[in-house]
This record gives C-alpha cells, sequence and structure tokens, in this order.
C-alpha cells in the first residue's frame, strides 16, 4: 500500500452526506411542501413545466460541484442522491397508481 493513497474516511464522509442531504431535500421539497400548503389541489407552483425548474437547478449545481477537484465527492453523492429520488419516486408513483386500480 503506498503512502500516497489516503485511507477512507469514518462516518458518511462527503459522498454519504451528499446522498443523504440531496434526497432529503428533494423529497421534502416534491412531497412536504404540498402536504404543507394544504394538499396537491391548492399547489400551483410546481405544476405543469415549472416543476421541473427545482431539479434543473438541482443538477447544475451537483454537476458543478462534481466536476471541481476540492468538492467533487460531495457533487458525485448530491448526483447519487438525484438518481435515487428518481428510483424511489417513481416506484412510489407507480405503487400509488396500482391501489387506485390505474393499472390494469
Amino acid at each position: 500500500m503506498s503512502e500516497e493513497e489516503d485511507p477512507p474516511e469514518p462516518g458518511l464522509g462527503p459522498m454519504g452526506f451528499g446522498i443523504l442531504l440531496g434526497t432529503t431535500a428533494l423529497y421534502a421539497l416534491y412531497l412536504g411542501v404540498p402536504i404543507a400548503s394544504g394538499g396537491p389541489y391548492n399547489m400551483r407552483f410546481l405544476t405543469g413545466p415549472s416543476t421541473f425548474v427545482p431539479i434543473a437547478g438541482y443538477l447544475a449545481i451537483a454537476i458543478i460541484l462534481a466536476v471541481w477537484p476540492p468538492t467533487s465527492r460531495w457533487g458525485a453523492g448530491l448526483l447519487i442522491g438525484l438518481g435515487i429520488f428518481t428510483l424511489l419516486g417513481g416506484g412510489i408513483c407507480v405503487g400509488n397508481l396500482a391501489q387506485m386500480g390505474g393499472l390494469r
């Protein structure tokens, strides 16, 4: 083992923290805000094309952090968090549709 290699960081580290923070922030925005504003029928700002504005901003910040060497692990964690948000969100959506009888 070479002396130049850094030992693994204990705990979450920057990548784990980015995953946790990114996934939590996206779910808080897309699930917490509609619930806090009185349900999906009272919410107008995350409908239509404006739904993708927060995702685009998040993605731009995550890519900038991922390509800048001092923050590359944190940015990679944010990108992984976006992937987890997308996969779990799709699973939740399909599960809700199946419960309502929308998938036959």
